[in-house]
C-alpha cells in the first residue's frame, strides 16, 4: 500500500469550522448549517477540492488519523460534495470499515441478518466502484451466510487477493477511486455539458454511519414538505425498516408512508415522536436555510439521525410556487424570489407540456423552435388543417417548410412539424407568435405529402390521420397520445410577473399580428405592440383573392381601386388592435413580403386564379413568372415595394389613420407608430414619409378630427445601421429587426442554416446559433453603431429590438447597456423577457451598491 503523505487533508465539520462551498462543496456547507441548527447529525469530516485533487494525483491523506476521530471500530460513508449538485459526481459508498471482525461484533449486537446485509453492501460497492470488477458478479439482495461467503470468494477469484480488512486502507482506496473518477475524461465532459467549468473541483464528506439495521425500530427514509411537481405544501417521501440510504424510494416492498394513509401503515403511526421531530426539523431548515429541503434520515434503535438535506428537485411551476410562497411569508425577499427562477423555465408554465415521467415513443427529433406540447392527427396542408379544425379534431401540420400561404393552416393546427428550418425560419417565428408547439429542422425525416406518408429515421411509416404528439420544448415528435401537464398561469405566476414588472428598467412589448395575439400580449403584461406584421392579415381567403386581383392590375388607378376593397378590412383589423391595447403603443410595420408569396406555384393553383379573375391561363402564368425572383428575400420587398407600388402603403396608412380616429372615440387617445421595413437609404424614408404625411393631412381634413402618429424605420440591413445618422433625421424611432439583420450580416439563410448549424457550433465556428442567440460581436456591433449614430442625429429617437432575439436574456442585457428603450418578442415570450429584464436590473443595482 502506498505511504500516506504528511498532509492532513480533512476538516471536522463543526459549527465554527472553516467550511466554504467554493472550497468544500455545497453538501459540506449544508451539513455545517444543519449542525449549527442543532439537528442530530452524525460526526462528519470534509475534504476540500484541493485535498481531493491531491488524492487523485497520488498524495494520500492520513486516513488512520481521520478514522481515529470516529472512535473504535468505526463505520463511515463517503459522499461527493461538488459546488453544484447538478454537476453530478461519484455515488456514495456506505459501511466503509466493515470487515470480518466488525461483522462478528454486529452479528452479536444487531443480529446475523443485519450484519450480513451491512457487510455485503460494502463488499459489492467496493468491488464495483473501487476494484472496478464486473457488476454482474456482485448483484443480488440476499444476505445469507452462503451468499456472503460466495461474494467474498468471488472477490478473491477476480483480484487474486483477499478482501481488504484494514478500515484505513478501505477508506484510502475509496477516496482515491472517487477522486480519480471525478477527474476522468468522461466525467469531466459530462459535467461540462451541464454547465460546469473545466476545472470544477470535488469535495468529499466522510460521515459516521447510522446503520438503519438491527434491533428495535431501525430503517431509513426521505421526507420533503412540498410537492416537487406543483410546489404546493404537502409531506411526501417514504420510510423502509431495516434499510440504508434511499432504499425506501426504490419501490421496495414494505416501505411505509410518512403521514397517515388509507393505503397502508405510516411512520406517523409507528413512530409518532420521531415523525413530529422530522416535521420540526423540516420547518427549522425551511426558515433558516430559506429553502424547501428534502431530508435524508436514518432511525437506528429508535433514535433519529439526520444524514443530509438537499434542495427539493422541482419543476418550473413548482419553482415559481415555492419562490413566491417563501417571499409572501417573509422568508426571502421578492428580489431573491425573482433571482431563483430561470427566465427560460417559464415556458413550461405558459404551455401544456409532455409529462417528463410518462412513457414516450420518439420517431423524430429536431430543433425545439416553439415550446409546449400538443396531440393531433397528421395533416399535410392548410386545407386539411382547416377541415380538421372544422370537425373539431386537433391536428399537427407536417410540412417540408412553411410559407406565408400556410398561415391559415397554422392557425387551424395544434402544432407544426417541418423537415427544414431553424430558430428564425417562417414556421418557428409564426408558431412562437401563435403559441403553437413547433419542431423544425428534422433532417432525418422524409415527407411525401402526395403519398400521405412520413418516413421516420428508423424506417417507420406514419400516414395522414395518424395521431402524434409534438413536444416543442424538447424538440421531439412522439407516436400516439401521451400524458400532458396543463399550463400553470396561477396566482403565483401572476405575482411573480407583477414583481418583475416593478423591477424592470427596460420596456417589454410583444410582436402581435392579430387580435388574439394582442389579447395574449395584454394577459402577459406587454407594454404595447412592438411589431405588427400586416402582411399576415392578407392571407385570409377573402383577402387573398383581392390581393391577387391587385397584383394583376395593370395601372396605379386599377390597383388603388382594388385596394379600396381591402381598406375597410385593414381598418377593422387596426381598430380592434387599438381597442384591445387601450392606449398602449402599437407599432405597425407596413407591407413587407414580395408579391410572389401571394401567388401559387402549382399548375392547379394558377388555373384557379385564372378562373377566379377571368383571365387567360397564359396571362396568369406569365405574370407569375415575371414576379419570380432568384433571391426574393433580397429582392422587391419592404420599402422597395412601397416606393414602386405606393398604392399598398397608401391604403395601409389611410386604414391606420381612420382606425386611430375610430378607436380613440371610446378609449384613450391612440398614437400609432408606423414602421417602414427593409430601409437602406435616407431617400427611401423621405419618399415614404412624404406620401404618409400627405395622407394624414387628407384624413384629418375628411374626418374633421386631429390625431398624432409617429413614423419610424425597421433597421434590418447593415447599411441602415451604418447610415443611422442620416435615417434618424426623418424617423421618430429605430427598431432593429435582428432576424434579417443577422441573416444579411452573416450571409446565411435563416431557413436553411439549421442543416449545418449544429456542426458549426460543435466545432466552435460559432459559439451559438446566431439566429437563436444574438451575436454580440458582429451583429451587436452594428446595433451599437446604429444606436450611437441615431442618437447623435436625434437624441430623442426611440431605440428598440424587435427580432426573435428580443426574448433572450443575453439580448436584453445588450440592449440595456446600449441604451435601448424596449425589446419586443412573441407574446408567449413576454413573461420570459420581463423576468430576464428584472433579474438583470437587480444585478446591476447590486453591483452599483
Amino acid at each position: 500500500m502506498q505511504k500516506h503523505t504528511d498532509f492532513a487533508g480533512f476538516t471536522e465539520i463543526t459549527p465554527s469550522a472553516e467550511i466554504a462551498a467554493d472550497r468544500h462543496g455545497g453538501r459540506a456547507k449544508c451539513l455545517q448549517r444543519l449542525i449549527r441548527l442543532d439537528l442530530p447529525m452524525p460526526r462528519t469530516v470534509a475534504l476540500s477540492f484541493d485535498a481531493v485533487h491531491l488524492i487523485a494525483s497520488g498524495q494520500l491523506p492520513d486516513t488512520e488519523a481521520m478514522l481515529a476521530g470516529f472512535g473504535p471500530g468505526p463505520l463511515v460513508s463517503v459522499r461527493p460534495s461538488s459546488a453544484d449538485p447538478d454537476w453530478g459526481g461519484p455515488g456514495a459508498i456506505l459501511n466503509i470499515g466493515m470487515n470480518d471482525a466488525r461483522h462478528a461484533e454486529l452479528s452479536e449486537s444487531h443480529g446475523r441478518r443485519a450484519a450480513n446485509a451491512l457487510y455485503l453492501r460494502f463488499i459489492r460497492a467496493y468491488a464495483i466502484h473501487v476494484a472496478r470488477l464486473d457488476p454482474e458478479m456482485f448483484e443480488g439482495d440476499e444476505s445469507s451466510d452462503a451468499v456472503l461467503a460466495a461474494t467474498l470468494a468471488a472477490y478473491v477469484d477476480e483480484t487474486d487477493s483477499p478482501f481488504p480488512q484494514d478500515p484505513a486502507r478501505q477508506l484510502t482506496e475509496v477516496l482515491r477511486s472517487m477522486a480519480r473518477a471525478w477527474e476522468g475524461t468522461t466525467a469531466r465532459l459530462l459535467r461540462q455539458a451541464r454547465g460546469a467549468p473545466a476545472d470544477a473541483g470535488l469535495g468529499l464528506v466522510v460521515q459516521e454511519m447510522a446503520l438503519g439495521l438491527g434491533p428495535e425500530e431501525s430503517g431509513s427514509g426521505v421526507i420533503q414538505f412540498v410537492s416537487g411537481t406543483t410546489g404546493q405544501r404537502q409531506i411526501t417521501g417514504r420510510y423502509l425498516s431495516q434499510s440504508q440510504g434511499r432504499a425506501a424510494l426504490a419501490g421496495a416492498e414494505g416501505a411505509l408512508y410518512l403521514t397517515r394513509d388509507q393505503r397502508g401503515e405510516s411512520l406517523e403511526e409507528r413512530c409518532p415522536d420521531i415523525f413530529k421531530s422530522l416535521k420540526r426539523y423540516g420547518e427549522t431548515c425551511r426558515l433558516n436555510l430559506r429553502e424547501e429541503m428534502q431530508i435524508e434520515f436514518t432511525i437506528a434503535g429508535n433514535r433519529l439521525h439526520i444524514l443530509d438535506a438537499v434542495r427539493v428537485a422541482r419543476s418550473a411551476r413548482a419553482a415559481v410556487r415555492i419562490a413566491v410562497t417563501l417571499a409572501d411569508e417573509g422568508i426571502i425577499a421578492r428580489s431573491e424570489a425573482l433571482q431563483r427562477i430561470e427566465p427560460r423555465a417559464l415556458s413550461e408554465l405558459l404551455h401544456s407540456q409532455v409529462d417528463p415521467e410518462g412513457p414516450r415513443d420518439t420517431f423524430a427529433s429536431g430543433i425545439a423552435a416553439s415550446p409546449g406540447a400538443a396531440t393531433g392527427r397528421i395533416v399535410f396542408g392548410s386545407a386539411a388543417a382547416q377541415a380538421s379544425a372544422a370537425r373539431g379534431e386537433p391536428c399537427i401540420l407536417v410540412r417540408r417548410e412553411t410559407t406565408p400561404e400556410d398561415i391559415r393552416g397554422m392557425h387551424a393546427a395544434s402544432g407544426v412539424l417541418t423537415e427544414r428550418g431553424g430558430m428564425t425560419s417562417h414556421a418557428a417565428v409564426i408558431a412562437r407568435g401563435l403559441g403553437l408547439p413547433c419542431v423544425v429542422g428534422v433532417s432525418d425525416m422524409r415527407i411525401k405529402p402526395r403519398d400521405g406518408v412520413v418516413i421516420a429515421a428508423d424506417g417507420r411509416k406514419l400516414h395522414e390521420g395518424d395521431i402524434i404528439t409534438l413536444d416543442g420544448t424538447g424538440g421531439e415528435a412522439l407516436l400516439g397520445e401521451v400524458t400532458m401537464l396543463e399550463p400553470a398561469l396561477d396566482d403565483a405566476f401572476h405575482a411573480l410577473m407583477n414583481w418583475a414588472e416593478d423591477a424592470c428598467d427596460i420596456g417589454v412589448r410583444a410582436n402581435a399580428d392579430t387580435p388574439a395575439d394582442a389579447q395574449t400580449a395584454r394577459l402577459f403584461g406587454a407594454e404595447g405592440i412592438g411589431l405588427c406584421r400586416t402582411e399576415h392579415m392578407f392571407f385570409e381567403h377573402d383577402r387573398l383573392t383581392v390581393m391577387r386581383e391587385m397584383i394583376f392590375a395593370d395601372t396605379p388607378e386599377d390597383r388603388a381601386s382594388v385596394l379600396e376593397r381591402l381598406l375597410p378590412m385593414q381598418r377593422d383589423d387596426f381598430t380592434r388592435l387599438f381597442e384591445i391595447m387601450q392606449g398602449l403603443p402599437v407599432c405597425i410595420r407596413l407591407f413587407d413580403p414580395p408579391l410572389h408569396e401571394f401567388l401559387p406555384h402549382s399548375r392547379e393553383g394558377v388555373r384557379e386564379i385564372a378562373e377566379a379573375l377571368d383571365l387567360p391561363l397564359s396571362d396568369v402564368s406569365r405574370r407569375v413568372q415575371a414576379l419570380s425572383e432568384f433571391n426574393p428575400m433580397l429582392g422587391m420587398r419592404g420599402v422597395r415595394l412601397g416606393i414602386t407600388v405606393p398604392e399598398i402603403y397608401d391604403m395601409q396608412a389611410r386604414a391606420i389613420f381612420e382606425a386611430t380616429i375610430d378607436a380613440s372615440h371610446n378609449s384613450a387617445p391612440v398614437v400609432p407608430e408606423i414602421m417602414i421595413p427593409l430601409v437602406s437609404a435616407m431617400r427611401e424614408v423621405e419618399l415614404v414619409k412624404t406620401r404618409i404625411d400627405a395622407l394624414a393631412a387628407a384624413v384629418r381634413t375628411e374626418r374633421g378630427v386631429d390625431f398624432d402618429y409617429r413614423l419610424g424605420v425597421m433597421v434590418e440591413t447593415p447599411r441602415a445601421a451604418l447610415r443611422a445618422y442620416d435615417i434618424a433625421q426623418h424617423a421618430a424611432f429605430l427598431s432593429f429587426g435582428t432576424n434579417d439583420l443577422t441573416q444579411m450580416t452573416y450571409g446565411l439563410s435563416r431557413d436553411d442554416a439549421g442543416r449545418f448549424m449544429g456542426s458549426y457550433v460543435k466545432q466552435a465556428v460559432f459559439p451559438e446559433d446566431p439566429f437563436h442567440t444574438l451575436d454580440i460581436e458582429g451583429v451587436g456591433e452594428l446595433l451599437s453603431i446604429g444606436a450611437e449614430r441615431g442618437r447623435r442625429a436625434r437624441p430623442d429617437v426611440v431605440l428598440s429590438l424587435c427580432g426573435e432575439h428580443g426574448g433572450n436574456a443575453e439580448s436584453i442585457e445588450f440592449c440595456r447597456r446600449a441604451g435601448f428603450d424596449y425589446v419586443s418578442c412573441s407574446p408567449f415570450r413576454v413573461p420570459v423577457a420581463r423576468l430576464a429584464a428584472a433579474r438583470l436590473a437587480q444585478e446591476s443595482a447590486d453591483r452599483a451598491d
